[in-house]
């Protein structure tokens, strides 16, 4: 009689403990959680190594879900406890626990972006970076030659190394995280291009494209006249020609350029990167140039063309010689600023 009572105690206290399990299992799976009236719940985010159950409680805590031992037993019955994703997460409304216990596990967290313009300059990159409030920054007060070391390419100079597009990243990213990715990318598209190059062309290394690249960019002004402008360059360093470029100079100036290029800047072989007094390609390159620029660096288009000057509504008038080249700059240079010019 004693026995029967204890099993009927027990089996009593089983059903209520089942009738619990299933009441928590279908609030798990059918309850949708609490955004708070908010469209959405933005900021909640799992650290790197955070485990299922302080998860579970940092959410429980927000009131997000009604029961943390509840979602970190039903975490550990699906097996999934160990594979949370760290990162920022957003949580719509509709969305049950498990729901969102899937969105963790796959990791679909919060996405930003960050665009590095085409032509931008290395201190320019990097005043994009810093000014990304969702990035960690830990290149503030940094020199060019410690961010490429931290980046692990000691000893590169690191104007036009980087490729300009739109990268997207999580909360926790570092700026460094995002040079790296940067970096990469022009590396491979760089030798990508390099490898089916046109023949003949007067550069001894993928890096003296890069150079003749981040030109172009700074030359161009509609994408289409790229390869033209690649052919002016191109044939003037094959006869041996001064390239007379204004944006080397302009670089070479550095924060001294105050918007206007004089005669005295074009005369003074002090700056290296003065193509009116240095042959051949200055010594780096001068901007960021993106893949139409390299493409067109190692695709220039034939032609005879030697010199070119700009229309002022951003095309170029191209000359085959330098009396053809006088008209075009009287034409559209002088008459209209009154002024000498420094164009090609």
């Amino acid at each position: 009689m004693k026995r029967n009572r204890t099993i009927g105690i027990l089996f009593i206290l089983g059903s209520f403990l089942g009738g619990w399990l299933w009441m928590e299992w279908r609030s798990f799976n059918k309850t949708p959680i609490d955004t708070g009236g908010e469209e959405f719940l933005f900021l909640f985010t799992i650290k790197p190594g955070e485990s299922m159950n302080r998860v579970a409680e940092r959410l429980a805590g927000q009131g997000i879900i009604e029961s943390a031992a509840t979602f970190s037993w039903a975490a550990r019955y699906k097996g999934l406890a160990s594979r949370i994703q760290a990162g920022e997460y957003r949580f719509a409304p509709g969305m049950t626990a498990s729901s969102l216990l899937d969105k963790l596990v796959r990791g679909e967290v919060t996405s930003y972006s960050l665009t590095l313009v085409e032509g931008w300059n290395f201190p320019q990159m990097l005043a994009a970076i810093a000014q990304s409030p969702e990035l960690e920054h830990t290149l503030k007060g940094v020199d060019a030659a410690e961010v490429m070391n931290r980046i692990g390419r000691p000893g590169v100079h690191p104007e036009g190394r980087f490729f300009p597009d739109t990268y997207h990243f999580s909360r926790g990213m570092s700026d460094v995280d995002i040079l790296q990715r940067a970096y990469q990318s022009m590396e491979k598209i760089l030798q990508q291009e390099w490898q089916q190059r046109a023949d003949g062309l007067p550069y001894k290394t993928a890096d003296e494209a890069l150079v003749m690249a981040s030109i172009i960019e700074k030359e161009t002004g509609l994408a289409e006249e790229r390869r033209d402008i690649a052919g002016v360059f191109v044939r003037r360093l094959e006869k041996g020609m001064l390239l007379q470029t204004d944006p080397t100079i302009i670089y070479g100036l550095g924060e001294s350029f105050d918007g206007n290029l004089r005669r005295k800047h074009l005369r003074d072989p002090g700056n290296i990167y003065n193509t009116y007094r240095h042959k051949g390609l200055p010594p780096t390159p001068i901007a960021m140039p993106g893949r139409e620029s390299i493409h067109a660096a190692l695709h220039p288009a034939p032609g005879k063309a030697l010199y070119f000057v700009a229309k002022g509504d951003g095309s170029h008038y191209f000359s085959a010689n330098l009396k053809e080249h006088n008209r075009a700059v009287r034409k559209y240079q002088l008459q209209r600023h009154g002024k000498g010019n420094t164009d090609k």
